[in-house]
């Protein structure tokens, strides 16, 4: 769901997800941009759906969830979904987060950002 927030929100996204709700759980799917090149018809560089502000490929992904588990205190794993191309992927990847601090995880409320 995150491909369709424009890019600027996605920080404050982050901070309600991880830092305020904090849940000990959190599973994100997004398109695997890297995928589009195999639907028929599809322009280079062109979104799935119309509404999406982005679409990132595993690499973009990978690292904004890495980076975005760190900075809250969550453990995260990438799985895919659908089937993998063995040259561009599934078609779509799931990040799946995990608190590493205990109930509702690391708590940092109030820190400057």
């Amino acid at each position: 769901m995150i491909e369709h927030l424009d890019p600027p929100r996605l920080v404050p996204f982050e901070r309600v997800l991880f830092e305020f709700a904090s849940p000990r759980a959190v599973v994100l799917t997004t398109p695997n941009a890297w995928y589009n090149v195999r639907f028929e018809g599809m322009e280079p560089g062109g979104f799935r759906h119309r509404d999406h502000r982005f679409e990132w490929n595993r690499r973009e992904f990978q690292t904004w969830a890495t980076r975005t588990a760190q900075r809250f205190g969550y453990g995260v794993r990438f799985l895919p979904v659908g089937p993998e191309d063995p040259s561009v992927g599934p078609p779509t990847q799931m990040a799946l987060f995990t608190s590493e601090g205990g109930p509702g995880g690391v708590s940092r409320q109030g820190t400057d950002r």
